[in-house]
């Protein structure tokens, strides 16, 4: 199995990428010479990392039918200070609201997406590590 992603120079420093029937537009800061008219590669990555582990525990926790009315994931890069510039750690912060949330199930739900289902952080752990922590918001 193999995915393919066409990134294609669209001017200046930006860049397109198509991903299946979507495009997103990378740009750098004015200062770099861009437009600032999309993110930067590296928060993208981050992005990803969230959006991976996030679904995952969605989909885990609706299996163990725990509900909760609100579910946001930080992701927070730590960078070298010298170029190349690059990513030496990551956390993640999970953060849950709602009634009755069972710490337990969260915590192996989570535990399931970063060791077996993630597929951004198995790649992105076997570079750096990657520590999280869970803050629940009982109402």
């Amino acid at each position: 199995m193999k995915d393919v992603i066409n990134v294609t120079w669209a001017g200046d420093m930006a860049f397109e990428a198509a991903i299946e029937e979507h495009r997103l537009l990378f740009d750098a800061r004015h200062e770099a010479g861009g437009k600032n008219a999309g993110p930067r590669p590296k928060p993208l990555l981050m992005a990803s990392l969230g959006g991976c582990t996030g679904m995952d525990v969605v989909s885990i926790l609706r299996k163990m039918k725990v509900v909760f009315s609100k579910f946001n994931v930080n992701v927070e890069g730590t960078l070298t200070d010298e170029h190349p510039k690059h990513f030496i750690a990551i956390h993640i912060i999970y953060e849950f609201t709602g009634e009755n949330i069972p710490l337990d199930k969260i915590k192996h739900a989570i535990e399931l997406s970063l060791e077996k289902y993630c597929g951004v952080s198995a790649t992105l752990k076997k570079a750096l590590p990657i520590t999280y922590e869970i803050k629940v918001n009982n109402t």
